[in-house]
């Protein structure tokens, strides 16, 4: 049975390197720019895992992770971020919106993702 991950990523290249990874592990893949279509993409079809930058061309995550927390449908999908800035959150609050980790976008390897959302049991 296929897994279902939302990718959120405003870098087009990123996203297709992610996706490849992903899609190579088993995953279906859909992917968004931002939160707001994140939103938008979920309301339409439940995902099993979000992976997301955390920096947005137009906003941040956070939008979306209280989105995400503010309905009882949502609120056990599991969240993984990835970031240039990871030293700089503070891991403890995101638990609390669904994080399951935070990779260090400077120095993940590509398969990082991948090994944190099975970690996660997706």
């Amino acid at each position: 049975m296929s897994r279902s991950i939302l990718l959120v990523e405003d870098d087009t290249w990123y996203a297709a390197q992610q996706q490849r990874i992903l899609r190579s592990e088993g995953y279906e893949v859909s992917w968004v720019r931002d939160a707001y279509a994140a939103i938008e993409s979920i309301d339409t079809k439940m995902c099993d895992a979000l992976v997301a930058d955390m920096l947005l061309s137009h906003n941040t995550v956070m939008t979306l992770l209280h989105e995400l927390q503010s309905s009882e449908d949502t609120a056990h999908v599991p969240v993984v971020l990835y970031t240039a800035q990871a030293d700089s959150l503070q891991k403890a609050i995101l638990e609390q919106y669904g994080v399951v980790a935070v990779l260090d976008k400077t120095t993940m390897h590509p398969y990082d993702t991948v090994y944190a959302l099975k970690k996660a049991g997706v």
